[in-house]
Parts: C-alpha cells; sequence; structure tokens
C-alpha cells in the first residue's frame, strides 16, 4: 500500500538534489543560505516522522533562522531563451499543457474513482491520503511525459525546479505553517477563549446575529492567519457549535460548508496567504506585489456578501 511516507521520501530527496545543485552554483549570491534552508526541508520530509518531537522542532527554527535572518534569495540560473520558448510553444502549441493537466486529473480521478483500488483485496493507495498520493503520481506522470515528449536536459527538473523555489522563497513554507497554526490555536482554547469575550462583552442573542458573526469571524481570521481550514476550528470553537447549532439548532453540515466558502473570501484579501497572494506577484514580476490582491477584493467582497445571505437563508431551515 502506498503512504504519505513514500511522497515525503521522494519530496525530502527532490529538496536534497535542490540544496545540492544550489550549493555547487557558484554564480548564485546566496547559494549557502539557499542550499541550507532546503537541506532542512530534506531532512524534516526524509526524517521527520523518526525524530522527536523536539528534533522536528528544532529543524523548524532552523528554517525560520536561515530564511528570516540569513535570507534566503533568487541567483542566476541556465534556462532557455525567449526565443527558444517561442518557437516550442509554435511547435507543440496546447500539448504543451498535458503535463500540467495531468497532475489535476490524477488527483480528481484518484480522489473519486480510484480512491478504493485494491490488488489482491488489499488498497493500492492509502484511503486517508488517497488524493495527495494520486496528486503526487500525476506529478511524476506528469514529468515522465514532459521528459518523453519534450527531451530537455536530464538534469533541468532540478535546475528549474530550484529556480521556481528560489523565486518562490520562504512563503514556500506558508501553507503548512498555516495549517499547524490552526491545530496550535484550537489545541491552546483560543476558540472557547474568543466566544467567552463575546458572551461579556457582545453577548448574541438572536439566530441571525449569531451566523452573521460566524461568518464575519471566519473572514477576519482567515485574512489574520492567511487559511480558512485555520480559522474554521478557532470559529467553530467560538461561535458556530456552542451558538449557531447548539443553542438556536443551526444545520452543522450547512453553517460549516458555507462557513469555510465565507472564510476563503478572506483568503482572497490577505498578504498571510503568500503563496496565493504574493507568490504569483513574483513570479509574473509584477512591480506592485500586492496587485493581486487589489485585483481580488472587490470580487471577495461581493462574495462574502453572497455568503453571508446563504447563512442567514439555508442553516435555519
Amino acid at each position: 500500500m502506498i503512504t504519505l511516507e513514500a511522497v515525503y521520501a521522494i519530496a525530502g530527496l527532490t529538496f536534497a538534489a535542490f540544496a545540492a545543485a544550489t550549493a555547487l552554483n557558484d554564480l548564485h549570491p546566496k547559494r549557502f543560505a539557499n542550499a541550507a534552508f532546503y537541506a532542512l526541508l530534506a531532512i524534516s520530509f526524509l526524517f521527520g516522522s523518526k525524530l522527536s518531537d523536539l528534533a522536528n522542532g528544532m529543524l523548524a527554527l532552523g528554517l525560520i533562522v536561515v530564511g528570516g535572518a540569513w535570507r534566503t534569495g533568487r541567483g542566476p540560473v541556465k534556462t532557455t531563451s525567449e526565443a527558444e520558448r517561442a518557437e516550442r510553444a509554435s511547435r507543440y502549441k496546447s500539448f504543451l499543457f498535458v503535463p500540467a493537466l495531468v497532475a489535476p486529473f490524477c488527483a480528481f480521478s484518484g480522489s473519486t474513482v480510484l480512491k478504493n483500488l485494491t490488488v489482491g483485496g488489499k488498497p493500492v493507495v492509502d484511503p486517508q491520503a488517497a488524493t495527495l498520493v494520486w496528486l503526487f503520481a500525476g506529478i511524476m506522470l506528469g514529468l515522465a511525459i514532459n521528459m518523453v515528449a519534450f527531451r530537455p536536459p536530464l538534469v533541468a527538473p532540478v535546475t528549474e525546479g530550484a529556480r521556481l523555489v528560489d523565486t518562490v522563497g520562504w512563503a514556500l513554507l506558508l501553507p503548512q505553517m498555516l495549517a499547524a497554526l490552526g491545530s496550535v490555536f484550537a489545541a491552546s482554547g483560543v476558540g472557547t477563549a474568543v466566544g467567552q469575550i463575546f458572551s461579556s462583552y457582545a453577548p448574541i442573542t438572536t439566530p441571525r446575529a449569531a451566523v452573521l458573526v460566524f461568518g464575519l469571524g471566519m473572514v477576519a481570521f482567515t485574512i489574520i492567519m492567511g487559511n480558512a481550514f485555520a480559522a474554521f476550528p478557532v470559529m467553530m470553537a467560538a461561535i458556530g457549535l456552542p451558538l449557531v447549532v447548539q443553542k438556536f439548532g443551526g444545520n452543522v453540515v450547512a453553517v460549516s460548508a458555507i462557513g469555510m466558502l465565507t472564510g476563503f473570501c478572506g483568503t482572497l484579501m490577505t498578504p498571510m496567504a503568500a503563496n496565493f497572494n504574493l507568490v504569483p506577484a513574483t513570479l509574473l514580476e509584477l512591480d506592485d506585489r500586492y496587485a493581486v490582491i487589489r485585483a481580488q477584493a472587490p470580487t471577495a467582497l461581493l462574495l462574502m456578501a453572497g455568503n453571508l445571505v446563504l447563512l442567514c437563508l439555508l442553516v435555519y431551515r
């Protein structure tokens, strides 16, 4: 059975290759900082499940020190010229998108049709991690198609991958850290504390007020934490379960589903969601690093208003 451990192992080897390639690049102005950053990530992916909590904590602190104090940076990488890219685009046309589309197709197929695929009565993929494993399988299949169809240099996946993660920089870690932050907040009782503040200083006495506060709270905490998944356990513990569901009898499925969607409106408006909002501006080399947020904000506000209406209409039906 294929589990996430196999995915972690190959991801660790990939970061180890990035570290080696960066360390050997004499022209890279931050080669040792970047190499150290990728080496720490490689160790975490390869041995994280075997290390103690203290050791994993030291790895996380090491990543913060290297990324924040020593600072990673971009370096020169030999890649194709604009003329070469234009020639290949003209030659391969829409087929260029095939390797990129293979990954989401495999993830969708794996999490639906192939989720319960068995051989000899045993599941091929861990059902608890089916989506991620099949996404990874799609990435590897897309890479194989790319290598066979376009015949780039064998080291291209490493050099181009290192160039990409150099560009993304420290934001590479933000999704994992924000997801972990939500668990930390939930375990430390932040949601309960927020609920006590509302009950003491701004008591909620009507069902509609409760669901509106829950929705707006999802947006606010998502803006602060950068991820609706991190905001959800906090707001459910503070408002969703004790008030909307238990006190006023709201539908837990409706409040959960629409509440999450409402929270994602905050994702569109916050620099904390750097992987969505800052990294694209960096990759596109836009002059305004907040250009993506400025473009998304009007849509986000309209979606938020619509979701708040849906919460009021559907949660208490």
